[in-house]
């Protein structure tokens, strides 16, 4: 399974993007999908995670009422709509296909991994 991301980019606070992450495969097989980040010198951490229906998310506290994920398993895509970013939302956002039909938190949780996309956001 390969996944393709993108949509990242350099924003100033306050923007909006949009990312998507296309599988070469159809991920309504019961897998969840997720997107985590890592910045310079963090360690990855998890973003948000969507059931393989679609009817289960999960975010991360620092991004609740910010981020949405959504998916579309016609176009085998999943996405992170990101409102009111902040400069401490940069970092490589990268997207994942889980082990089971809903993800967590953790990345050992997921078993592909697509190759991350750089989101800036200047203050």
């Amino acid at each position: 399974v390969q996944l393709q991301a993108s949509g990242g980019g350099l924003v100033q606070a306050g923007a909006s993007l949009r990312l998507s992450c296309t599988t070469s495969r159809r991920t309504g097989s019961n897998n969840g999908m997720g997107w985590f980040r890592q910045a310079p010198g963090k360690e990855r951490e998890f973003v948000a995670t969507v059931s393989w229906r679609g009817d289960i998310k999960h975010y991360a506290d620092s991004v609740k009422g910010r981020f949405a994920i959504s998916r579309d398993n016609v176009k085998n895509t999943v996405y992170l709509q990101m409102n009111s970013l902040k400069p401490e939302d940069t970092a490589v956002y990268y997207c994942a296909v889980a082990r089971r039909a809903v993800g967590g938190s953790t990345a050992d949780e997921y078993a592909y991994w697509g190759q991350g996309t750089q989101v800036t956001v200047s203050s």
